[in-house]
Order: structure tokens, then C-alpha cells, then sequence
């Protein structure tokens, strides 16, 4: 160690490392000291240190003997004997493990750490001599022989000595840079020689033998000539340092020099007090003190704060830790946003915002009001299925902004990894919280409203199932102590109002869908559709192309014909998309100062929108034989299904093409069967079915299809072809069919409901189950058509073919039994 290369240290050393000696505050003379102290004192020994008098010097008393030394000296006369090891391996020294000479210190004063351990600020009195060893236990005990100094004979040679160390000392002083050129003028101001030889051979680099030689010499001039032939040492080395620093200097490269100067840096900082790692710690502590948060979080905070400081903060460990620690305070443990109880209030926000959706508005108002009524509740697990457009996202944030709470969207669509949900765990570089944590954290709130957007479209593949992971997410029972893997403590999660959206509940797992409550949102009739583009999409699509009110203004009519030929959909994104064409070419307009009607025309629409995109016209002409209109429902909405039928010479062959699904062609195979076994009733030659091949065709064969809903529209069209009878026009059907001649319901009933009436139908035929999802529908929605119920199958052929299809005249009694065991009776 260099010479006085920590003189300013301020830290505390313990006796298992060398200590840094401080300059004493006054420089008594040796030889006149006269310290009462009893006959028999206490041993302290060191390790790989040596006390010499006059020196002041913290310690760290670590062994039980050591202590109880300490303590007892210092409740007493203060006086200790310091002795050093010869073998600093040795844990428990006996009078032989120890040197003969020491030095008598005075115990300044004993701190007790926050660590436990005690620190022993130790003054450097006189040397002794060790002439018996008392006592071993409990602690060393022995009496001494004060020694004195024999003053040089040649008073000249020992003065030029002692100027020669001085220049030794500034010389070395000037080769180490991190030592402060003050330490020059300080060593220059201690007039006693005694103590000049003590303080320098204290601070000196050299080993543990060597300094306890100087300490033992009781001649002051070979004392100081001892010290002299170190202190040459000392230099040689420093300056055959410095020598292969400056040949080497131009060479170091930019990372060892970036390394080089942090630790100077870090060195000055140690030297001045000046700590940022501990000065951040302190600050996070002062944080956590007006943290609320559960008692586990506080014992995890305080555990992991201790952990930080016993880091070095240069590991990469450091900053993990660190953000562990900030991530902790940053949550919002147990704060909570006030929710709005005005029940009124909030029905008007959630009515101004949304048009329609009457369900979702109803379910969020009952768990408000119960929320009111009892003081707690667990929040609902809310699952708004409906097509795309219809605002389900959107009315996450209205009911965040009625009620008064903090809004949370997280994008599901495309999810793959099980740690975008849960979290990596810490061990990882790059780990970090999941995507539900670090929502909530970027909320500040722990009662957010929370959107899990596109539920159903979650990945899988071999980093994990994050669906599986969100049934923890999901379950009421179980989200209280929902576990993160990079948190590692339990997070309550039971007072989020989640609120998760999708197009189709196909794709969701059971166990998924069965936590959550199910809330079905179904497309907008066009009287909506207009209703929406005059409150929302209007305004918004005007102000972002910088038009005023008076520019533009779009009337009933005209939009009337924009929802109908220039969009198709359940939704409204398409219909904000056309509006926005509108604004376009309106702008143009206005910023080329071209003169126009502000009041646009329906026939306006061509000359910007191009012509029309859909046509009720297919729909609306009359069909050939062989040819149904159903009804089916997919992710987008209702649409409307022609179903062909051609016959052909051949063998009784069946062909379906249209990209059918297993289910449609199932439900094919059915409707012919039926028809064979009641050839002769619905007046089929039997022999038909063996004469002719069948074709069945679904157009837009891109498109794939699937489900039993078509089964009533694939009986009649096969009815159709059979008895040469042409479908009645202007009717639209759905329905699932079995053997026994019943009709089944089935689901998106005001989806296909919709798409029928866009379409210009007048009449629908349904299973008499779906009565209640019609009755549902806001009725002027639904205004013009007709709706017929039907039980059995013949009902809807005698409905749509229409006249009775079955023949009375060919029935016999046989016939008649046999058809009325096919219909069950």
C-alpha cells in the first residue's frame, strides 16, 4: 500500500484488514505520558495491522474475547494493551501467537453498528513490553513493562534523518496522484520527531514484520533510518510505476480508461463522503416510509435493500436489483381511485358515449349499485363478444370515464409467450414484470378498469399457453393473490374491473370462457348506424380535417345511402372510413377555394366515392328452381347465403362445393335423406334420386363455411330442384334440421336479422326457440319484415314453396303412417 494512501479515509476497518490510521488531534510526547491505568489490562490483538502511539485508529472488534476485552477496559480505566499476531490465520491467539511488544491505547469511544457489530476508535499511547500473561479467559488479560526511547547521541545526523524521510514522504506524496497535495503541509507541520516516525511508519506500505521492527526499535536514530530504508523501498516502486505507466499510457484503450477513471472516481467520491449508491438506497427508503402497502411487501422491500447493499454496484446484478426495489414502490399496492356512485351520472355518460348496447350499460350500472349499497365487492369478469366495429373497446374506456377510474388496454391478439402474462423471473437478463403488473403500475391505481383486448386471439406455442396463464387473471376466487414470477410476492388483482372483448368465443378454452361472464353485442341496424355517424363520426372525421360545421353537412338520406351501398358490415369502422372520403374531397374544395353545396346529395356520392360498392338488386330478383337465400352469422356480422341445387343425368351421385365445412356437408347429407325417405309425400319420384347426380353450391368459394344453421335453407333448395318449384321470393331462412323432421334454433339471430333486412328481405323464416331473441330487438329496428316460427320441416316448405308441397292425393294409409313416423309422430 502506498504511502499515506488513505489519510482521509472516514470509514471504519475491522481487525481482519489493514486499518487506515488518522492524525491524533494533538501531539503529546511519548516519554511524557503518565496514563493511570491498573497492573493487569485487557489484550486486544490485531491481525495484519500494527498501532503505533500517537496514532488514532477505528476498528471493527469482531471476536467474542476481543469484544468483551474492549468493553471491559472501556467501562473502566479505558486502557487497553494492543498486541498483533504474528500468524493473522490464527482466530483464537494465545500469548505465544502474539508479539512481545505493543503499544498502550486509549479506547476513545465504542459504537455500536446498526449491523451489530462494535466499533473501537483506538488512540496510540506508549509501547510496552509483555511481561505476563495473566489470563486467557474470558477474555486475555496481562501485565506490561513500559518502554522508553534512547535519544540519538548525534542530535545533527538524526535531524538530517528525519528531513530525509520528509522528502521521502513529499516525493512519494507527488508520485500518487490520488493523494491530496495537502497531506504535504500537514506532514510538514508535525514537529515532534517521535511522532512523525510513528505517524509515517503507520501509513506505510509495507508488511505487517517490517512495521512491527520500527515499533520495537527503542532507539529513536535507528528507528528512523529503519523507516528511511522502507520508505526507499516504497519510492523505487512507485517511480518504476510511474515509469511503465507513461510508456503504456498512450496505449490503453478506451474501455480500460472508462474503467480506470470510474474507479477514481469512485475513490474520491468513498474519500469526500459522497455515495450516489447509497444515497439512491436512502432515497428509496425514504420512499417506502409513506409507502402503503401490505406488511409482505414491507419485510420483501427491507430484505432486498439489505441484499443492495452488500452488491457491488458494478455487477449487473446491482441494476436488477434496483429496479426490483423501484418497481415495488412504483405500484400502486392498496390505493384505490373513489368511484362515481351518482348512478344517474353515470348512465348518462355511458348513454351519451354508445348508442345502443343497452346489456353491458345495464350489468356495469347493477355492479355499481351494489358496490354502493354494500361497501365491497368483488369486481365481474365481463366477456363482450360481438363483431368488429361495434365499439366494444371504446366502451371499456366510457365506463372507466363514468365511473371514475383509471383505464388499462392490453392487446391479446398475437400473444404467444405464458411471460408477457406472468412475468420473467429475475435470474434473466432483461427480466422484467408482465404485461398486467406493468399496466397497472403505468395506472397508478389498483381498481383500474381493465381492457384484455382480442381475448380470442391468443397464441400458443413452446414458451406456454398465455391463455392458460390468464385463468388465474380471470377467476374472482384466485386473482386476490395473483403471483408474478419477476414480483415474487402476491398481488390482489379481485378489485379490477376486467373487461375482455372478442369476435368469437370459438377459439377461447372452456376453462377461460367459464370465468368469465359472457355479454353478447350484437351488430347495428342502419337507423343506429345513422344515429352514430350524426353524434360520433361526423364531428370527429369534420374536426380531423380541420372543417367547420358550416363546410359540410351530411342528412339522413344521404348517409342512409352510404351505410347501404358503400358498406356491408356490423360495425361502423367502414362507414367512419367512407365519411372520411367525404371530408377529403369537401376540404379539397375548401382549401382551393372551389364554390360548392355545402348540403351534400345522395347523387353527390358517386362523383367522390366512386360508384356503388353494394347492391340489394341480386337479392331482389327472382330466383330460379334449386335456389334458397339463408341467413348465417360470422366474426364480421350477418350475411346473406345463396344455396344452388342443379340435377344431372347420373347415378345418384352427391357433389358439394363452396368450401363447406364438415358440419354444412353434414347438414347436406341430412336434408337429402329426409327428402328420400318422404319422396312420394313431398311428390319426389323415388327414382330421381337414382337417376340424377346432385350438385350443391354455396357461392364466394374463397370464403370458408361452416355450421348447422344452413339446414333448413340446403332442405329447401334440394326441395326445390326436386319438385320443379321456385322459392319464394323475398324470404331469407335459418335453422338446423335433424331426421325426424324437427327444426332447431340457432344463434346470432339479430346479426342475420340485420344482414337480412340490409339485403331488402321481407319475410324470415325461423325455429320457433328464436322467438325470444326477435322479440329482443328494438322493434323499429326491425320494421317491414315478416317473421314466420315453424316447428317441422314440411312447415317451412310449405311456407317457402308456396303451396302445400305434400301430396295429398298419392298419400295412402301406408304412406300416411310411414310419414308420420318419420316426423316422430
Amino acid at each position: 500500500m502506498p504511502l499515506f494512501d488513505e489519510i482521509y479515509a472516514s470509514q471504519r476497518f475491522d481487525e481482519e484488514s489493514e486499518f487506515m490510521p488518522l492524525i491524533t488531534i494533538e501531539e503529546e510526547d511519548e516519554q511524557n505520558i503518565n496514563d493511570a491505568y491498573p497492573e493487569v489490562l485487557p489484550v486486544l490483538a490485531l491481525k495484519n495491522t500494527v498501532l503505533f502511539p500517537g496514532v488514532v485508529i477505528p476498528i471493527t472488534v469482531g471476536r467474542n474475547k476481543s469484544i468483551r476485552a474492549v468493553q471491559k477496559a472501556y467501562d473502566k480505566h479505558r486502557i487497553v494493551a494492543v498486541l498483533s499476531q504474528r500468524d493473522s490465520k490464527i482466530e483464537e491467539p494465545q500469548a505465544e501467537d502474539l508479539f512481545e511488544v505493543g503499544t498502550l491505547a486509549r479506547i476513545i469511544k465504542l459504537i455500536r453498528m446498526p449491523d451489530g457489530t462494535t466499533t473501537a476508535i483506538l488512540q496510540g499511547r506508549k509501547r510496552f513490553r509483555l511481561q505476563k500473561m495473566v489470563a486467557e479467559n474470558p477474555y486475555m488479560q496481562c501485565t506490561v513493562e513500559e518502554l522508553s526511547y534512547h535519544l540519538p547521541k548525534d542530535k545533527m545526523e538524526f535531524q538530517a534523518v528525519v528531513a530525509s524521510i520528509v522528502d521521502k514522504a513529499r516525493q512519494i506524496i507527488q508520485l500518487s496522484p490520488h493523494i491530496p497535495v495537502e497531506a504535504v503541509a500537514m506532514i510538514k507541520n508535525i514537529n515532534n520527531p517521535s511522532f512523525l516516525i510513528n505517524f509515517i511508519s503507520s501509513n506505510l506500505g509495507v508488511k505487517l514484520i517490517a512495521k512491527q521492527k520500527i515499533l520495537e526499535k527503542d532507539d529513536l536514530h535507528e528507528k528512523a533510518e529503519l523507516l528511511l530504508e522502507q520508505m526507499d523501498s516504497e519510492l523505487q516502486l512507485l517511480e518504476l510505476k510511474d515509469r511503465i505507466e507513461s510508456k503504456v499510457r498512450t496505449d490503453i484503450e478506451k474501455q480500460q480508461r472508462d474503467y480506470y477513471l470510474s474507479q477514481q472516481l469512485k475513490t474520491i467520491q468513498d474519500e469526500l463522503g459522497q455515495n450516489p449508491q447509497e444515497e439512491e438506497i436512502k432515497e428509496l427508503i425514504e420512499r417506502a416510509k409513506t409507502k402503503k402497502w401490505p406488511e409482505s411487501a414491507g419485510e420483501v422491500f427491507a430484505k432486498e435493500v439489505n441484499k443492495i447493499r452488500r452488491m457491488n454496484p458494478q455487477v449487473a446484478e446491482y441494476a436488477i436489483q434496483l429496479n426490483y426495489l423501484e418497481l415495488l414502490l412504483d405500484l400502486p399496492w392498496e390505493e384505490y381511485t373513489k368511484d362515481n356512485f351518482d348512478l344517474t351520472k353515470v348512465k348518462k355518460v355511458l348513454d351519451k358515449d354508445h348508442c345502443g348496447l343497452e346489456k353491458v350499460k345495464e350489468r356495469v350500472l347493477q355492479h355499481l349499485a351494489v358496490l354502493k349499497l354494500k361497501g365491497d365487492m368483488k369486481a365481474p369478469i365481463l366477456c363482450l363478444v360481438g363483431p368488429p366495429g361495434v365499439g366494444k373497446t371504446s366502451l371499456g374506456k366510457s365506463i372507466a370515464s363514468a365511473i371514475k377510474r383509471k383505464f388499462v388496454r392490453m392487446s391479446l391478439g398475437g400473444l404467444h409467450d405464458e411471460a408477457e402474462i406472468r412475468g420473467h423471473r429475475k435470474t434473466y437478463i432483461g427480466a422484467m414484470p408482465g404485461r398486467i403488473i406493468q399496466s397497472l403500475k403505468k395506472a397508478g391505481s389498483s381498481n383500474p378498469v381493465f381492457i384484455l383486448d382480442e381475448i380470442d386471439k391468443v397464441g400458443q406455442d413452446f414458451r406456454g399457453d398465455p391463455s392458460s396463464a390468464l385463468l388465474e387473471v380471470l377467476d374472482p376466487e384466485q386473482n386476490s393473490t395473483f403471483h408474478d414470477n419477476y414480483l415474487e410476492i402476491e398481488y390482489d388483482l379481485s378489485k379490477v374491473l376486467f373487461i375482455a372483448t372478442a369476435n368469437s368465443l370459438s377459439s377461447i378454452q372452456p376453462a377461460l370462457l367459464d370465468r368469465m361472464e359472457i355479454i353478447y353485442i350484437n351488430g347495428y341496424s342502419i337507423e343506429e348506424k345513422i344515429d352514430i355517424a350524426r353524434r360520433h363520426l361526423i364531428p370527429q372525421q369534420r374536426k380531423e380535417h380541420g372543417l367547420m360545421a358550416r363546410h359540410v353537412k351530411l342528412n339522413k338520406p344521404v348517409l342512409a345511402k352510404l351505410i347501404e351501398e358503400y358498406t356491408s358490415e356490423s360495425g361502423v369502422r367502414n362507414l367512419s372510413r367512407q365519411i372520411a372520403g367525404v371530408m377529403r374531397n369537401i376540404a379539397k374544395m375548401v382549401a382551393m377555394g372551389e364554390p360548392y353545396n355545402p348540403a351534400i346529395k345522395p347523387e353527390d356520392l358517386k362523383e367522390m366515392l366512386g360508384p356503388s360498392r353494394f347492391s340489394n338488386d341480386l337479392y331482389k330478383e327472382a330466383q330460379p328452381k334449386g335456389v334458397a337465400i339463408g341467413l348465417a352469422w360470422t366474426s364480421v356480422g350477418g350475411v346473406i347465403l345463396f344455396i344452388e341445387t342443379s340435377l344431372h343425368k347420373g347415378k345418384g351421385g352427391l357433389t358439394m362445393t363452396g368450401n363447406l365445412g364438415d358440419v354444412m356437408k353434414e347438414s347436406a347429407s341430412t336434408a337429402l335423406s329426409y327428402i328420400k325417405a318422404n319422396a312420394e309425400a313431398l311428390g319426389v319420384d323415388p327414382k330421381a334420386f337414382e337417376e340424377h347426380d346432385i350438385h350443391i353450391h354455396v357461392p364466394e368459394g374463397a370464403i370458408p363455411k361452416d355450421g348447422p344453421s344452413a339446414g333448413i335453407t340446403m332442405l329447401t333448395s334440394l326441395t326445390s330442384a326436386f319438385t320443379g318449384k321456385a322459392v319464394k321470393p323475398f324470404v331469407a331462412m335459418t335453422g338446423e334440421i335433424t331426421l325426424r323432421g324437427k327444426v332447431l334454433p340457432v344463434g346470432g339471430i339479430k346479426e342475420k336479422i340485420l344482414a337480412a333486412k340490409r339485403s331488402g328481405m321481407k319475410e324470415i323464416v325461423l325455429c320457433l326457440a328464436n322467438r325470444k331473441d326477435v322479440e329482443d330487438i328494438n322493434q323499429d329496428y326491425i320494421s317491414g319484415l315478416k317473421f314466420h316460427y315453424v316447428d317441422r320441416m314440411n312447415e317451412v316448405l310449405e311456407l317457402v314453396l308456396g303451396t302445400p308441397v305434400i301430396n295429398k292425393r298419392r298419400v295412402n294409409k301406408e304412406q300416411k303412417a310411414a310419414i308420420a313416423s318419420q316426423n316422430g309422430g
